[in-house]
This record gives structure tokens, C-alpha cells and sequence, in this order.
């Protein structure tokens, strides 16, 4: 009888073991992102951007060239947009390793008037390469590595301040917000403003379109 007692207790302690772990298993993966565990990026735009399993995760954007990573990182279209315009895409792709620093969507917005946006793409587009180019840092920089360097030279020849901000990096004016996603050639980072000495122009003499 005390055999058969031990037994049965030692099987409702694996199954209450299973149950729990299963619990966890199931748990959605997005939040998991923001904390710095979902394919190694962190940061407080990770949870809306593609998690677990799903296409453009971080996990499988490891191994992509840098135009094919920014496609599944749905806050970078202008970014992503700029870079084709300027035909910068395989200088970049033949590096060794870069650190990208890649403005949202939304620092583009604030940061460019429609009209100059379509100009620097369409017309003026070696003001665009300058631009993009202060977005580039070569070698390979995880956020830790950002955090550790006072000053870091973009590719433009400007020589930018980086210093820790709480859990992210502040670089220049920008700070992190979706930090090491990995590609084949280095690292991306997702930043929250514009970099480089262009003047402000959102919400001048738009043409409406």
C-alpha cells in the first residue's frame, strides 16, 4: 500500500510539473521580445514587429542581406525606400560588417516634409547617400557595444556621442528603440530619430500628396 501511495504521488508531481511548463510554452512571444529574449533584440518597439515564428522574426533575418532584413522590419519602409533610391544597398551588401542605425518611419515623418523627401530621393540623391551614410558605422555592434563607446565615426565622417539611456543606447539626438536584429553582413538598430545635419523641414509647404 505505501508503494502503491509513493507511486501515485510521484505521477501528480509529473503531471502538475508538464501542465506548468506547457503553460509557459503557450505563452504569447511579443512581450518576450520588448525584454530582450525573442531572436536577441530588445527594446520598447520589439513587441510590435515580428516575434516566435513568424515571417520577419528576428530569428530569421540572421542570415539575410541588409535589403532583404529591412523589408520584414514593418517601421523601416522609408528607411528601407531611401536606401534602394540611393543605390547604396551594394556598397553596403560587399562590406565585411556594419552596424546599421536605421530611423522609424515615424522619425522620418517628423523629421522631412513630404515634398523635401521626394526631392532627395527623386532628385537629389547624393544628398541622400551623405544622409544615409550617417547612419552606418562599420563593424559589427551589438548594444552592449553601443553602450560601451563615448563617440563612434559614421560612415559620412561624423564623429557621434553614444551613451547608455536606462536599458537602450542614446546615439546622438536618437535612442534605441528595437535593438540587434542580426543580419548576414552585421547588426540592425532601430532609432527614434534622424541623424546627420539636415535641416527640419515636416510640415513645410507640403504639396498634399
Amino acid at each position: 500500500m505505501r508503494t502503491r501511495l509513493l507511486a501515485a504521488a510521484a505521477l501528480a508531481a509529473a503531471l502538475l510539473t508538464t501542465g506548468c511548463t506547457g503553460a509557459a510554452a503557450d505563452e504569447p512571444s511579443r512581450g518576450t521580445a520588448a525584454a530582450g529574449a525573442g531572436g536577441g533584440v530588445s527594446g520598447p518597439l520589439c513587441a510590435e514587429l515580428p516575434t516566435g515564428d513568424a515571417p520577419g522574426n528576428p530569428n530569421a533575418l540572421a542570415s539575410q542581406p541588409l535589403g532583404e532584413a529591412l523589408k520584414w522590419i514593418t517601421v523601416l519602409t522609408t528607411f528601407e525606400g531611401a536606401l534602394r533610391a540611393s543605390d547604396l544597398l551594394p556598397e553596403l551588401a560587399g562590406k565585411p560588417a556594419i552596424t546599421v542605425l536605421a530611423p522609424t518611419d515615424d522619425a522620418f515623418g517628423t523629421k522631412f516634409s513630404q515634398d523635401n523627401l521626394d526631392q532627395l530621393m527623386i532628385k537629389d540623391k547624393e544628398t541622400l547617400r551623405t544622409l544615409l551614410r550617417a547612419h552606418i558605422i562599420d563593424g559589427s555592434l551589438s548594444l552592449a557595444d553601443l553602450r560601451d563607446a563615448d563617440t563612434l565615426r559614421t560612415l559620412d565622417g561624423t564623429a557621434v556621442t553614444i551613451k547608455p539611456s536606462d536599458a537602450m543606447a542614446s546615439i546622438g539626438e536618437a535612442v534605441t528603440v528595437c535593438a540587434d536584429y542580426r543580419m548576414a553582413n552585421g547588426r540592425i538598430h532601430v532609432i527614434n530619430h534622424v541623424l546627420g545635419n539636415l535641416p527640419t523641414t515636416a510640415g513645410q509647404g507640403d504639396s498634399g500628396h
